[in-house]
């Protein structure tokens, strides 16, 4: 991400005249160009034919180019009265397949309570697979069902990430409306098993949080990167992601880079990238171990997988208008997991 922005000198320009246009001290400026410069352009006392300056990257003549950040570079939560549709692409590559799901969906703010953020979510098109709209039985039964869950309510905390689900109690009364509809639409064995594990989902509350616990769009979306970035514009956080079917999800530790500039589209950019740092090994991921089976003092972590998050946020409200993420961990074969995200417009 870049550090600097660059100031092209003009005829009559001196250190002090473009120190003034942006605000800055002009001994300020000299140490700063002459950190990122090559030798040649360094400047002893005053200008001696710099074609370029290298500026701090804050040092605009537009402040408001400049991200809205709080205290400590932090960055604010406020997704208050917000309604937005985005446009969903999972990506999963497991075991020499490759699927692609896409479908569209809507996230609405409720309500702020007891410091947490409440949305309800909602699917708001058919699916696609591999770029086809799902058609095969048990691909529509599975769609189907899942109806059953949506509008789905959720609660966010402060750092934009997710908390849990809220309105588990209401799926059983969706249960018997959903269930005639699809009992009308299809006919055979397959429908009832499908009913069946659907009934076994939501009758256990605990199964079907962390169920909805794996969803990949709302658990990017809501990643939690609303943070305190410091005086670098960087923060290194240690997260998980359900990579991996595991009720104890693997570990990354990723570093985050926020552009203190807006772009020329007046977005806010956010990188990430991380690695694995987890005691458990892939025997252990590839049999579901919750846990390390060794247990040691000092355990030798494992790093066999990669992270990856890019946001673009809107400039004025700071929410997300596209954002990518990408996880992956080495099992008997590497799994990875893509998803992008886009607001729709009307």
């Amino acid at each position: 991400m870049q550090k600097f922005n660059i100031h092209t000198v003009q005829t009559g320009e001196s250190l002090k005249s473009i120190a003034s246009l942006y605000h800055l001290d002009a001994d300020a400026l000299k140490l700063f160009h002459n950190n990122h410069c090559d030798v040649k352009d360094m400047i002893l006392i005053e200008l001696t034919g710099q074609k370029k300056l290298f500026l701090p990257r804050t040092a605009v003549t537009d402040k408001n180019k400049l991200v809205p950040f709080g205290r400590g570079n932090s960055l604010a939560f406020q997704p208050d009265n917000s309604f937005y549709r985005y446009g969903v692409s999972i990506n999963i590559e497991s075991n020499d397949h490759n699927n692609e799901l896409k479908y569209e969906t809507s996230v609405r703010w409720l309500k702020t309570e007891n410091r947490l953020h409440f949305f309800e979510i909602d699917r708001t098109s058919n699916l696609f697979l591999n770029e086809e709209e799902v058609n095969e039985i048990a691909d529509l039964l599975a769609y189907k069902t899942s109806k059953v869950l949506y509008p789905l309510q959720i609660s966010v905390d402060e750092q934009g990430k997710f908390n849990t689900v809220e309105n588990l109690s209401v799926f059983k009364e969706r249960w018997a409306a959903v269930k005639e509809e699809v009992y009308k639409e299809f006919e055979g064995e397959t429908v009832g098993e499908y009913c069946l594990k659907i009934e076994k989902v939501i009758s256990e509350p605990e199964v079907i949080s962390l169920y909805l616990k794996n969803d990949y769009f709302i658990r990017t979306l809501f990643f939690g990167v609303y943070q305190s970035f410091g005086q670098d514009y960087e923060t290194e956080i240690a997260e998980s992601f359900p990579v991996v079917d595991n009720p104890v999800e693997p570990k990354y530790e990723i570093k985050l880079e926020i552009d203190p500039l807006k772009g020329e589209s007046g977005l806010v950019n956010i990188e990430g990238e991380g690695k694995l740092n987890d005691e458990r090994s892939t025997y252990d991921f590839i049999n579901k171990a919750p846990f390390s089976m060794i247990i040691e003092d000092h355990p030798e972590m494992n790093h066999e997988g990669n992270f990856r998050i890019v946001y673009y946020l809107n400039g004025q409200n700071l929410l997300v208008k596209s954002m990518y993420l990408e996880c992956d961990i080495q099992l008997e074969k590497k799994k990875k997991i893509a998803v992008a995200i886009a607001m729709l417009t009307e």
